[in-house]
């Protein structure tokens, strides 16, 4: 990562061979508490999860989050739909493939549509380097 940018934000919409793991509390809240290590990424509280009864039973689901040092890890499921959303929103760097592939891999996804954004382009992750930027940029529209 440059000196400047906020984190990652790794976005997962999946689609599961079955809806037994989408609606399993103990196995959603397994992944929230094991994963952020296997990202190399701190746990600073326990997972919450719980199980949602929508009006339309196709939309009920589980949801659940984890807070990181780093910032969070949430999940959504929709198992008659067999769909799940897993938000990575990370300050630091890891290994988004990886990722991909664990997730795809524990929930049993036969594929799935993965979009990965730049967060916080101009956030001065380095104080010294942005001064740096600001006096160049002050200096060249001088000139």
């Amino acid at each position: 990562m440059s000196a400047l940018g906020f984190g990652q934000h790794l976005m997962i919409d999946g689609y599961a061979v079955s809806k037994e793991p989408l609606s399993d509390l103990e196995l959603v809240f397994k992944f929230l508490d094991e994963f952020p290590a296997r990202i190399n990424m701190q746990k600073i509280m326990p997972p919450y999860v719980f199980w949602y009864d929508a009006k339309e039973s196709s939309d009920s689901g589980l949801s659940g989050y984890v807070l990181i040092a780093e910032s969070h890890i949430s999940i959504h499921t929709f198992p008659e739909k067999k769909f799940l959303s897993i938000d990575i929103f990370s300050c630091q760097v890891f290994n988004t493939d990886q990722a991909k592939i664990e997730i795809h891999d524990f929930f049993g996804l036969t594929k799935s549509e993965v979009n990965r954004i730049d967060r916080g382009q101009e956030y001065p992750r380095s104080i010294r380097r942005s001064l740096q930027l600001v006096v160049g940029q002050r200096k060249a529209i001088k000139h």
